[in-house]
């Protein structure tokens, strides 16, 4: 099971932060303080898994940004590291060549994919093409209830 999912800057910045487990803002600040000194003092020839508590930090770095995901001990590593990279091609699809200025100003599409992939801190969707589907769907809505509430405004 993933128990949180973390995207953070080279610089430490957090720039999503999805937890599958019950924390309080304390402990959530804590963990992404700890979490963050572990992968970003890294170097790019170590591992990508790291035994963390009772739990694995599996992380994969795109450009600037650190993807984080927190698994249980016994769960798969590689398979995780699929997840991450699922996620990335998915924000590359939609964003086209995702980067970290569309992550921090349409953080909102950022959790949305996320949320269509993972479920509960499980993987629910690994194709693309649905996922992609899904959330065209969603900003076709989106921009339907946009011009909707436009012409009811100039009536």
């Amino acid at each position: 099971m993933i128990h949180f999912v973390l995207l953070i800057s080279r610089q430490g910045k957090t720039r999503l932060a999805k937890w599958y487990m019950p924390l309080s803002q304390k402990e959530k600040a804590k963990i992404i303080r700890e979490t963050s000194q572990i992968t970003l003092n890294r170097t790019p020839k170590l591992c990508n898994f790291v035994e963390w508590k009772e739990y694995k930090l599996v992380f994969k770095r795109y450009a600037s940004l650190f993807f984080i995901l927190c698994i249980d001990k016994g769960d798969n590593e590689l398979i995780t590291l699929e997840i991450i990279h699922h996620y990335v091609e998915v924000l590359d699809k939609y964003f086209g060549n995702v980067c970290e200025l569309d992550l921090i100003f349409n953080f909102h599409k950022a959790y949305y994919l996320l949320d269509e992939i993972l479920v509960s801190g499980e993987l629910q969707e690994s194709s693309k093409k649905i996922i992609l589907r899904v959330v065209a769907a969603q900003d076709s809505l989106m921009e339907d209830n946009k011009s909707n509430k436009k012409l009811g405004s100039l009536i």
